[in-house]
């Protein structure tokens, strides 16, 4: 299902982000760790991505994906890049509100393993209701009319600037005559 929706938009952090929660559920570390550069990548230096507009209750922080990132690390065996990674994570952090990314990078120091962030359980795209109702169709352009031309027996259909233009020749006219 992330599959699908990641190559429906392939800018969408939070399925990244999800993608490499599952891959490291299903033990593929390398899988996991991919996707949550991709995520991190896809934030476009940005701190967070608030997805309440799309209808997701969740905001997306840069250093949730950089914490999970170091879980994948860990996993991997990736002691000092995981440590790296917790240190970038501390950057992106509010200020005043380290205390779990200082308790991980303990944890990293003492070489135990991570446990990844991930969007809270329960929590699905879901569109407003008042969005949803005002979906539907709409006809923009209108129902088609007929026009007739002002010309008798004119037998030309389209669009009247295509209509191919036709020479006039002025009868009994010669180019310097009376």
């Amino acid at each position: 299902a992330y599959d699908k929706t990641i190559e429906k938009d392939k800018s969408l952090a939070v399925g990244f982000f999800q993608r490499g929660f599952v891959h490291l559920q299903l033990e593929m570390y390398e899988e996991a760790l991919s996707d949550y550069h991709l995520a991190f990548s896809h934030l476009r230096k940005n701190p967070f991505i608030d997805y309440k507009q799309l209808g997701l209750r969740h905001v997306l922080y840069a250093w949730e994906v950089l914490y999970s990132t170091a879980a994948a690390q860990c996993r991997l065996q990736q002691w000092q890049e995981a440590r790296a990674t917790l240190d970038k994570a501390v950057v992106w952090r509010p200020e005043g509100r380290t205390a779990i990314l200082d308790l991980a990078l303990e944890r990293v120091q003492d070489r135990l393993f991570l446990e990844p962030m991930r969007v809270p359980p329960g929590e699905f795209f879901r569109p407003r209701k008042k969005e949803v109702e005002q979906l539907d169709s709409k006809d923009f352009l209108g129902k088609p009319k007929v026009i007739s031309s002002i010309i008798p027996n004119d037998q030309y259909i389209g669009f009247e600037p295509l209509r191919p233009q036709v020479s006039r020749t002025y009868l009994g006219k010669e180019k310097g005559c009376c």
